[in-house]
C-alpha cells in the first residue's frame, strides 16, 4: 500500500455495528478513522454485526476475528498499529519527512502500543473481566505499579512539550493519545501533563469527526440489540 494506492482507493474500514456502552468510543477502528481524517483520505465502512466476528467473512480479513481491517483497493491489512502507520506514510500531516524524524515517530508508536498499552490492557482485564476476583485483586497492585512507572517515564519524556516528536502533531501523538484514553478512571490523575495532552488532541477536528463516525452506527443499531436482549434491554448498555 503506497500513497498512490490510497489516492486511487477505495478505502474501507471494518467496524462493529454496536458495542456495549463502556466500549463505545474506544473500539480500535477509531484510531484508523482518526488517521484517515488527519490525512484527508475519504473512506467507507463495512459494519460487522455482533455475533459475526468469527464468521468466515471476517476471519478472512482479520484472523483473530477482530476489527478493524483496512482495505485499500484490492489489498487488506489488519492490526491497528500497522494500519495507522501505513496511513501515516501517505501524509506529511502525520509523518514528517526525513529518516531520523520518521524513526523517532516509529519508536513512539511502538512505545504506545507496547510499553504503555500493555499495562492499561492488563488492568482492564483484571478490573472488569477476570472471573477469579481473588486472583485479580492479588495481581492488580503490581500492574498498577507498573503502569504508574510507565506513565511517569512518559510524562518525564514529554515534559512541557505539546507533542512527542518533532515539535508538532504526528502519528506518535495520535497513537499515544488513543492508548491513554483507554486508561482507567483515576490512572491519569497523578499526571496532569498527560491529562492535558489527551484533552488537547481530543479537541482536534479530525478526532471529533472520527469519534462521531464510530458512534453513529451504535446509536442507529441500539434498538435492534435492545429488542433481541432478554427483558428488552441492550446487554451491558
Amino acid at each position: 500500500m503506497d500513497a498512490d494506492a490510497f489516492r486511487r482507493g477505495p478505502i474501507t474500514v471494518t467496524a462493529f455495528d454496536w458495542v456495549p456502552r463502556f466500549a463505545q468510543g474506544h473500539v480500535r477502528d477509531l484510531r484508523v478513522r482518526w488517521a484517515l481524517e488527519e490525512a484527508g483520505l475519504p473512506y467507507e465502512t463495512t459494519l460487522v454485526a455482533q455475533g459475526e466476528q468469527r464468521q468466515p467473512a471476517n476471519l478472512a480479513r482479520q484472523p483473530f476475528g477482530q476489527v478493524p481491517t483496512l482495505t485499500v483497493g484490492e489489498r487488506s491489512l489488519f492490526e491497528t498499529g500497522a494500519c495507522v502507520w501505513r496511513i501515516a506514510e501517505t501524509s506529511e500531516a502525520l509523518l514528517p519527512s526525513g529518516t531520523a524524524a520518521r524513526d523517532d515517530c516509529l519508536a513512539w508508536v511502538f512505545a504506545a502500543v507496547d510499553s504503555v498499552e500493555k499495562p492499561i490492557a492488563m488492568l482492564a482485564m483484571l478490573r472488569f473481566f477476570t472471573k477469579d476476583r481473588d486472583a485479580a485483586e492479588r495481581a492488580q497492585p503490581d500492574i498498577e505499579t507498573l503502569l504508574h512507572e510507565r506513565l511517569t517515564r512518559l510524562s518525564d519524556a514529554l515534559g512541557e512539550a505539546a507533542h512527542l516528536s518533532g515539535g508538532r502533531f504526528t502519528v506518535a501523538d495520535l497513537m499515544m493519545t488513543a492508548v491513554l484514553r483507554d486508561a482507567g478512571r483515576g490512572d491519569l490523575d497523578p499526571f496532569p501533563t498527560l491529562k492535558a495532552y489527551v484533552a488537547r488532541h481530543e479537541a482536534r477536528p479530525a478526532f471529533k469527526r472520527a469519534l462521531a463516525a464510530q458512534l453513529a452506527p451504535f446509536a442507529e443499531n441500539a434498538a435492534r440489540y435492545r429488542a433481541s436482549a432478554p427483558g428488552g434491554a441492550a446487554p451491558n448498555s
